[in-house]
């Protein structure tokens, strides 16, 4: 790639920040890690990557103050991609060990896969992804692509117009991916699902509102 886009990538004390790193710049980005608050204010757009608990994700957000800079941000219109556990923080609120306040950008929560899904929990692997309606960070990417996975709870969008795509896991169907104008979140690891997750990176970085 010859051309070099900045994106800042938010730093919540949780998260797999260098695979992510290395995949945005494999595919054209100039990345900042922070933990910087007013950095997060002036991004030109903004990746949140996580792992772990919710709890645990939104106390490092809000630690240093970042979960209001991130709302400012979207507020004044700058892309965002949440990730995993990044999705998850865009809804109201999270039940992973307690109850747990969220960004609140979205509205819904986040539950954990019922007992009787049929399948192995924490969700861990490669599963599809069905297109629900089209999202420009989709473009070039087919309906049913495979794409890598790790998590035991999962978003319940309160507006069925935020979702993009569905995984279905055991007896349950899920939302992966959920788009809001200018916030996406996936529930799946771009930086772990080769080239697809490639192209999809590839595509928010050259997204414009």
């Amino acid at each position: 790639m010859t051309d070099s886009i900045p994106v800042v990538l938010i730093d919540a004390g949780s998260g797999n920040l260098h695979s992510v790193r290395k995949a945005l710049t494999r595919v054209g980005g100039q990345v900042t890690i922070t933990r910087d608050p007013e950095v997060v204010r002036r991004a030109p757009r903004l990746v949140l990557p996580g792992v772990g608990a919710f709890g645990d994700f939104m106390q490092g957000l809000r630690e240093p103050g970042l979960d209001q800079a991130v709302r400012e941000a979207v507020a004044r219109g700058v892309p965002m991609l949440g990730i995993c556990v990044g999705m998850q923080a865009l809804f109201q609120v999270g039940y992973e060990m307690g109850t747990h306040q969220g960004l609140g950008l979205l509205a819904g929560d986040v539950v954990r896969f019922p007992d009787d899904v049929g399948e192995k929990v924490p969700h861990t692997g490669w599963n599809q992804i069905h297109i629900v309606r089209p999202s420009p960070l989709l473009e070039g990417i087919p309906d049913a692509a495979y794409v890598f996975f790790n998590h035991s709870y999962y978003c319940r969008p309160t507006q069925e117009a935020v979702v993009v795509t569905r995984t279905d896991f055991g007896r349950l169907d899920y939302v992966s991916m959920v788009q809001q104008g200018p916030l996406f979140g996936v529930q799946f690891h771009p930086e772990k699902s080769q080239r697809v997750g490639l192209r999809l990176l590839h595509n928010f970085l050259r997204y414009r509102p």
